[in-house]
């Protein structure tokens, strides 16, 4: 078994108190164990990717202008990493285990070249860490398991905006994509 971890979206637009789509504390509080899990990765020799939105300016066209407010600018700084995320992708970046892809969806599938790196280093379960559980981290498992891949989500390197809006999301990716719930304690690669 070849394990990948996505970081999904964990930048300072979903997460700061400042940002522009800001999930706030629910997010904020997981800062420490994201960057976790991201090190447990590395050090077990697996691969982490970072799935970040990314909008430009004024696009009119894309659907979420219609839902959202701008949020994940390219060129501004809410698209930077939060928390030691940040420090991690830049001790790491230069590896050939860490990985920065630009998403425009809410899926970390659609529309990148995810799929192609994860078939070419043979990896089969996707440990999903970041935010918004019931946005882009449930649209990624839908994608994932759509696509063949074993599902871990790791429950503590998730959230919300609304804890009902989580628990909705971890129940959805057990109950009906097979996803195995997991603490960070209880992760192994």
């Amino acid at each position: 078994m070849t394990k990948a971890v996505l970081s999904i979206d964990y930048t300072r637009d979903f997460v700061a108190s400042d940002g522009r789509l800001t999930a706030g504390q629910p997010a904020q509080v997981i800062s420490e164990t994201i960057a976790t899990v991201s090190q447990k990765a590395w050090e077990a020799g697996a691969y982490v990717f970072f799935m970040i939105d990314e909008h430009l300016e004024g696009d009119l066209y894309h659907p979420e202008t219609q839902l959202f407010p701008p949020h994940n600018i390219s060129g501004t700084d809410g698209r930077y990493l939060y928390g030691p995320s940040k420090e991690f992708f830049e001790e790491h970046q230069e590896s050939n285990r860490v990985y920065w892809m630009d998403k425009h969806y809410y899926s970390a599938f659609a529309g990148t070249m995810l799929d192609i790196y994860l078939r070419e280093r043979k990896v089969d379960t996707l440990v999903l860490t970041g935010v918004l559980t019931d946005i882009c981290v449930l649209h990624t498992a839908i994608d994932a398991y759509q696509n063949g891949y074993k599902i871990e989500v790791v429950t503590d390197a998730v959230a919300s905006i609304t804890e009902a809006q989580h628990q909705f999301a971890l129940e959805h990716m057990k109950d009906v994509l097979g996803a195995k719930l997991i603490s960070s304690e209880e992760l192994e690669f």
